[in-house]
């Protein structure tokens, strides 16, 4: 092989690592809250949104700029580069090299597309439903035990919600799909009731406050709850919770918390679940989010 179609290729390799370091920025999914290093570059050079996916512009960057790069590399060295291509497809590790890199092509599309496809599902439970009818059913039930600690370190239980209403939601700090969306959707809600209670349409105790359950107690530790909190954005009278695994697993078997965890990746799939406790700490309603129907709800309280 002549040194012109060695340099050719390895110019095509180095654009195949870069552009595998860039989706890698845009899309690789963090073991935990986002750091923040990484979630403002993501902003600055994909121009993404809550959910970590990029924008309209961003994708065009993302997509455009490996195929400028390529098209200018053809259009350099095509023919170096593709006489270079039929030179290792004659020997066994050169066929061998290809196909590696062929597969981890396709590795990484499915990866990428299944990431979207995730953060899509994520995005439609984001959307804001509409206001429950008022035949919306009314479940009235003592709620179950709760005893575990918050990003404070405090012990929580039942006792310690009562006198105001809360918003009990379920969640946990590597979920990069429904959590953020099921959160935020929580939070909104309780900002849109302390909104009205600040016009007087709604008195201030009947603000409810937010509980966040962990899903991962293996590693949403009480010592990593306080960094939840911050991620989240909790206010200073929520909520993160989290306990021994033994404890926690109780806790959500108590609370009828449908989930399934992955033992290999420690991935949890779980639906979305809000629960609204009254001011006496009963089960008054629950839903699969919507700030909206959240605020709404509440407001029924």
């Amino acid at each position: 092989m002549q040194r012109a179609h060695w340099g050719a290729l390895a110019a095509l390799v180095f654009l195949l690592v870069v552009t595998a370091i860039w989706w890698a920025l845009a899309l690789w999914p963090t073991a935990g809250p986002t750091p923040e290093w990484l979630a403002r570059a993501r902003y600055v050079c994909f121009n993404a949104g809550p959910d970590g996916m990029p924008d309209a512009s961003g994708w065009v960057l993302l997509v455009g700029q490996p195929i400028g790069m390529l098209a200018v590399l053809m259009a350099v060295w095509g023919r170096e580069v593709r006489a270079g291509l039929r030179s290792l497809a004659r020997v066994g590790w050169g066929r061998l090299a290809i196909g590696s890199c062929a597969l981890a092509l396709l590795l990484g599309v499915g990866a990428a597309a299944e990431r979207v496809v995730a953060a899509a599902a994520a995005r439609d439970l984001a959307v804001a439903s509409g206001p429950p009818p008022d035949t919306y059913p009314r479940l009235d039930r003592e709620a179950p035990a709760l005893s575990l600690l918050d990003q404070r370190g405090e012990k929580i239980d039942l006792a310690r919600l009562r006198g105001r209403p809360a918003l009990v939601s379920f969640a946990f700090g590597s979920c990069e799909t429904v959590c953020p969306a099921v959160v935020k959707q929580t939070l909104d809600a309780r900002e849109q009731l302390r909104e009205r209670a600040r016009v007087g349409e709604l008195a201030l105790d009947d603000v409810p406050r937010v509980v966040i359950v962990s899903l991962d107690p293996w590693r949403d530790t009480p010592g990593r709850l306080s960094h939840l909190a911050e991620h989240w954005r909790v206010g200073e009278g929520d909520h993160v919770l989290s306990g021994s695994v033994e404890q926690v697993e109780t806790v959500l078997d108590d609370w009828n918390v449908a989930r399934r965890r992955d033992p290999k990746t420690g991935d949890i799939t779980h639906p979305p679940l809000v629960y609204l406790l009254d001011a006496s700490g009963r089960i008054a309603y629950a839903t699969s989010g919507g700030t909206s129907t959240m605020a709404t709800l509440a407001a029924r309280l």
